[in-house]
Formats: structure tokens, sequence, C-alpha cells
């Protein structure tokens, strides 16, 4: 049976080979991001991590176990590089090395010990808690605040891929149907040119 420290030590050797991925698409799956992430590594499991509070259609989050610590550093560098999507969601996916306190199932940590107990306005460590409280709400608001924002600045986006999707397949809809009715044959020959030669110029 493992003791506490080799327990730990064996935890702390999978965070060292686990990065934490951000801004996934609300639609990604983990097969989507292994197959994804597969050209850089050996995806060994792919955990995300959890949504309760935010709203759905915001980026989601994963943990992704790799086969060695050097695979780990190689994708986090890939990503942090390049503009690499997945899901085609339309900002880019970012990515660091995961932390101990990212996992929900880590262990305890040797000689750490958790106490919880009640403070009474006279403790000492009452005023010290009551700033605490003051400021996860103050964070939690302004991280309110960022998220609608950054769901606008990626709707604003997407429309605009949207916009360019469409005009390039209008453009292609119109060169499809000049060469589909001889349009091009009919002017290659009023010019005397040859389309096999234009189309190489």
């Amino acid at each position: 049976m493992e003791t506490l420290s080799e327990e730990y030590a064996a935890f702390l050797k999978k965070v060292n080979r686990t990065i934490y991925i951000d801004n996934l698409s609300p639609v990604a799956t983990e097969s989507v991001v292994k197959a994804a992430l597969d050209q850089f590594g050996n995806v060994i499991q792919v955990k995300f991590i959890p949504n309760y509070l935010e709203p759905k259609n915001i980026g989601q989050s994963a943990l992704v176990e790799l086969e060695n610590p050097e695979q780990a550093k190689t994708i986090v560098s890939e990503i942090s590089n390049s503009s690499f999507m997945v899901c085609g969601m339309p900002r880019p996916v970012k990515a660091q090395a995961a932390e101990a306190e990212m996992f929900d199932d880590r262990p305890r940590k040797p000689g750490r010990k958790i106490v919880c107990k009640w403070l009474d306005s006279s403790d000492p460590d009452f005023e010290v808690a009551k700033k605490i409280k003051l400021t996860v709400r103050k964070q939690a608001e302004e991280a309110k605040f960022l998220l609608k924002h950054q769901l606008e600045e990626e709707e604003n986006l997407a429309k605009k891929q949207t916009e360019i999707l469409n005009a390039s397949y209008k453009k292609f809809e119109l060169i499809d149907s000049v060469v589909g009715n001889r349009v091009a044959d009919r002017l290659a020959e009023r010019y005397r040119v040859r389309v096999a030669d234009a189309e190489h110029q």
C-alpha cells in the first residue's frame, strides 16, 4: 500500500506531464481535443473542468495528461506560438502548464492539516476573513464583466468570419458559373487566348 508521501509524489509527476487548456469551444468533446493534440504527443486523458456558474456558451477548460513532461512542454510551446483552434472557436485556445491546485482529486499534501472553524467577531482573524470574503465577491463581479466582454468580442469575430466566408463562397459560385456556362471559353475565343494559358498566368 502506498504511503501518503509516495501517493503525493506520483501525483506531482502527473501534474508535470499535464497541461491546462482554456477557451475551448463549448461543443468540443474529449475525442475532438484528443485528436487535435495527438499530432504533438500521446494524449493519455482529457478531463473537462465543470462550469457551474458561468454562461454555457463561454469557452471550456480542460486538463490534458500527456505521456511525459517533454510532450506537455511541446504542446504549450506550439499553442502559445500559433493560432491553434479547436471546433472552429473564433478565438484561439490558450495553454499553460498545469498546477496541483487545478486537480479536484489531488491527494492531501504530506504534513498539511486543514482545520475549519467558525470565527467569532472578536477573533483576530475575523477581519482578515471578512476582507477575503469581500475580495472574492469583487473578483467574481470583475470576472463576470470580463466574460461578458469576451463573449461580445467572440460574437463579433465570428460574424466577421462568416461574412468573409460568404463573400468567398459567392466569388467561387461566380467563377464556377462563368466556367460552367462556357463564358470563359467564349471570351477566350473573342480575345484569342487559350483558357489553359490564362489559368497558368
